[in-house]
């Protein structure tokens, strides 16, 4: 499984206020903490005013770099930001950018830039009428993205594809409609990776732990291949070991075992 540390994520009071602030010891920590656990991608997203956000960008990624060489993921719903970001060289190596849709021309501008290079991209199956309902929707857009990268020159191998879980408190099949959307999405293009924010399925439900640990369970016997995710969460990093174990993606649970003994979970 690739996992994409959500922490660095302005939207969270703590790191909003450390933007604010430009705290920089508790962006180190966060950092140090996700790559302690095994992100193989740090999120950066400022989530901050849209004046804001250039700025704020450049100060996360600056503090990141001098804390790991693990490889960014630049998180802005502005395409036009996270051009100017890879053209001005802000990284030293490629990274993923997080994310385009088919809402206007996000592909049309992304993928020209990130064509035949090592950057990987997550494309969000909504579009102009926002986030559908309906899997086969769904899909119908990813279809589209996945259509577009390979037109444009992106390696479909650094594609990552989100279905958008629903949030089970308004959408009782959200659970069933994700894992039909990752099953046909690897049918369609076998190359093409699936991931999720899964913390989005428990929205507005009670001991939200349990509903990503079980969204996590199904999801990767369903084949998902990343996840945006707390890497520093003992609990959901135990259930995604034991769930490739279970799902025999990982035989005989050695991986299971060798992170317990690094205690990666208790």
């Amino acid at each position: 499984m690739i996992i994409i540390g959500e922490k660095i994520n302005g939207s969270i009071p703590s790191v909003k206020q450390a933007i604010e602030e430009r705290n920089e010891e508790l962006i180190r920590e966060r950092v140090t903490a996700q790559v302690a656990a095994g992100a193989a991608y740090i999120d950066c997203a400022p989530s901050t005013a849209t004046e804001l956000e250039y700025d704020a960008m450049v100060w996360l990624i600056d503090i990141i770099q001098d804390v790991t060489d693990v490889p960014i993921s630049i998180d802005s719903p502005n395409p036009l930001l996270l051009k100017r970001i890879i053209e001005e060289g802000h990284l030293k190596r490629p990274g993923m950018v997080n994310s385009v849709n088919e809402e206007g021309t996000k592909c049309e501008t992304l993928f020209p830039l990130i064509a035949g290079t090592p950057w990987n991209v997550i494309g969000l199956t909504c579009d102009k009428q926002g986030i559908p309902m309906q899997p086969e929707k769904k899909l119908e857009i990813a279809k589209s993205i996945i259509d577009k990268a390979d037109h444009y020159g992106v390696a479909l191998s650094n594609l990552h594809i989100d279905p958008c879980v629903m949030a089970l408190a308004t959408a009782p099949s959200s659970m069933e409609d994700f894992a039909w959307c990752i099953r046909a999405i690897h049918e369609y293009a076998p190359e093409v990776k699936v991931t999720g924010a899964l913390s989005n399925v428990s929205f507005n439900m009670p001991a939200r732990k349990y509903v990503n640990a079980g969204c996590m369970t199904l999801a990767v016997n369903a084949g998902l291949d990343s996840a945006i995710m707390d890497p520093c969460s003992s609990f959901m990093m135990g259930t995604l070991y034991a769930a490739e174990a279970l799902a025999q993606k990982d035989k005989g649970g050695r991986k299971y075992n060798r992170a317990y003994r690094k205690q990666i979970f208790k």
